[in-house]
């Protein structure tokens, strides 16, 4: 019995053995399990593609700079008087908000409006009453010019009338002299007769009277030469005292004019300068309210209390503009600054909007929204940052490929976002081994500028370098 039970015990090891050597079919479904998915996986490797990416975070912004929140501030110190508005409320453009009380004593009088417009008024009535009297003495230098121009040739006309009767008087006087001559040549004839007593005493005298008569008739010429020489004078002068009489009252007339043109220039100075005077009172008027520089809703109120003095400057308010011109900030490193380009596409999340992204597979993120780069700034922010300025991609959403942005009453200015820059595709494979061995993320050559240079100019370039 022993010996039998010995050969059962031999023999049950000898299966347990060969069991324990022997192949089974569970092994065999997970080595091909494996197998299949190291396939699988060098084809996802190869084949799937992978969208590289560049991360950022900001907030969003409004791109236009005339619709972004700005400060109402008081323009004059002054002493805050009304509020016309409360925290929230909707104004529109134009919109009386706040009134003020102005400090500065030069426009405390409430008169003085009113006092500078009665100046304004005198300073008028005296500038057009000199601009009358200059007109009336142009009048009359014009009179005195054509009065003038009649009375000097009616002077000269008669000084030359003078000079001609010297000359008639001149020819009557040498008349006279050959006449005296010839009488006196005839006596001495009658006297040389009437001794040999060839005539008679009555020739004699006739002769005598007649040389007596020769004698005055000389003398009479000679006169009349000499009044007509002082009539010469007399004419010379009174041509002269003509012009000089005209021009002096010319002159007179003209100074009268130069004394109204110098009040009408300065009367025109004191209007100007009144002017100016009036103006900064009416818009130091106008600065003691204050006006909703846009249509938009009044974000809070800073100086609060009648009675509270402000200074010019000192904000008083902040609005925040009706716009739906909105975009997203994202500030990236400058290590990816290069990889990006205006025109890039870009998904974003925004707070208070549930999302899910996969940077590698864009076209399966949920609660995204997509957008374009539309400004990179040139320089950094100090902090080896960059700026990126992101606005919606309308094209996409005309097409309905995406969705539009929340409405600006959801998305509001300084909101958190996040954004992911799209860059090249590449395979998955790719993606890992970049990003097992730290390098950065692929760009093309010609949208980093890296142009490669045809042969040809290389060689023109190397011939005249020589």
């Amino acid at each position: 019995m022993e010996i039998v039970e010995s050969r059962e015990d031999n023999a049950l090891v000898k299966y347990e053995s060969l069991e324990a050597v022997s192949s089974r079919d569970g092994y065999g479904i997970v080595a091909i399990l494996l197998f299949v998915i190291l396939i699988s996986m060098t084809l996802m490797l190869v084949y799937v593609p992978w969208q590289q990416s560049v991360s950022g975070a900001g907030k969003i912004i409004i791109f236009s700079p005339m619709e972004r929140p700005q400060n109402i501030e008081a323009q004059i110190p002054a002493r805050l008087r009304h509020w016309y508005v409360r925290d929230g409320q909707v104004v529109k453009r134009g919109e009386l908000i706040a009134e003020l009380s102005d400090l500065d004593p030069k426009f405390l009088d409430p008169e003085q409006t009113k006092r500078l417009k009665s100046q304004m008024q005198a300073l008028t009535a005296r500038r057009s009453a000199a601009e009358a009297r200059h007109g009336a003495l142009a009048k009359q230098l014009e009179s005195l010019k054509r009065s003038q121009n009649a009375a000097l040739p009616s002077a000269k006309e008669r000084a030359q009338q003078a000079k001609d009767r010297i000359w008639a008087a001149e020819q009557g006087v040498e008349a006279a002299r050959q006449n005296t001559l010839t009488t006196k040549l005839n006596l001495d004839r009658m006297k040389d007769l009437h001794e040999k007593g060839l005539r008679s005493k009555r020739d004699l005298e006739l002769a005598e009277l007649d040389q007596t008569r020769a004698l005055t008739d000389l003398e009479r010429s000679q006169a009349a030469l000499q009044v007509a020489k002082r009539d010469a004078t007399v004419a010379v002068l009174d041509q002269d005292k003509v012009a000089a009489d005209t021009d002096a009252a010319m002159s007179n007339i003209a100074a009268a004019m130069a004394a109204a043109q110098e009040t009408i220039e300065s009367t025109s100075s004191e209007i100007f300068k009144l002017d100016i005077d009036l103006q900064n009172v009416s818009a130091r008027l106008d600065q003691r309210k204050v006006y909703a520089p846009s249509s938009g809703k009044i974000v809070r109120l800073l100086k609060v209390g009648a009675g509270e003095t402000v200074d010019a400057g000192m904000v008083l308010a902040v609005i925040a503009p009706e716009t739906q011109d909105l975009a997203a900030e994202l500030i990236i490193s400058d290590n990816d600054a290069p990889l990006v380009a205006v025109g890039r596409p870009v998904r974003l999340q925004f707070a208070g909007w549930p999302a899910l992204q996969f940077s590698g597979w864009p076209s399966i993120a949920v609660g995204t929204f997509g957008g374009r780069i539309t400004v990179i700034d040139a320089i950094d922010d100090g902090r080896n940052n960059y700026r990126v300025i992101v606005k919606p991609d309308k094209e996409a959403i005309a097409k309905g490929k995406d969705e539009p942005w929340p409405d600006a009453r959801y998305l509001r200015p300084g909101a958190e976002v996040s954004g992911w820059i799209m860059l090249d595709t590449v395979s998955l494979g790719f993606e890992l081994w970049r990003q097992f061995n730290a390098f950065p993320p692929t760009v093309k050559p010609e949208e980093l500028g890296l142009h490669k240079e045809p042969q040809g100019e290389k060689t023109e370039i190397k011939r005249k370098s020589k």
